[in-house]
């Protein structure tokens, strides 16, 4: 099953604090518009989708965006891109990681506190999770309120 061409997706992991926390802050939606986000987790058919294209769910967010795909650090600058100036995190978010330089060598870091989160917290990688999904504690975008 085929997704929506023009469909705008972030894909990301609703078991890591620091990507479900990244997401929230995000405030895509206020950015962006209508955004559909998706635990890597998930049993959504998404996830094979965006496998078959050759991204590594593990290395990286995945964020499709007017048809066109970015995953990683390209994700990562993107999303700083279309951050709202409002806000101490929007701000910071797109001083940090704007530019490309500063997305490929800050993205590693990002990753390897994720992987360290996720050891910590006893969760398996994403990898890992295939053969039997968890249910995400994250639901992106919610105020936690």
């Amino acid at each position: 099953m085929a997704f929506p061409e023009a469909e705008n997706l972030l894909v990301y992991d609703g078991q890591c604090p620091f990507c479900c926390r990244y997401v929230r802050w995000l405030r895509l939606r206020e950015s962006v518009g209508d955004v559909r986000l998706i635990d890597a987790r998930s049993d959504d058919p998404v996830i094979e989708e965006v496998r078959a294209l050759g991204f590594d769910l593990d290395q990286g967010m995945v964020l499709k965006l007017d048809a066109q795909w970015y995953h990683g650090a390209e994700a990562l600058r993107v999303l700083a891109l279309l951050s709202s100036p409002v806000g101490v995190f929007n701000r910071l978010n797109r001083r940090l990681f704007a530019g490309h330089r500063r997305a490929r060598s800050g993205y590693p870091l990002l990753r390897g506190l994720r992987r360290l989160a996720l050891l910590a917290l006893r969760r398996p990688t994403l990898k890992g999770s295939r053969r039997r999904l968890v249910s995400s504690p994250c639901r992106g975008g919610e105020d936690d309120g």
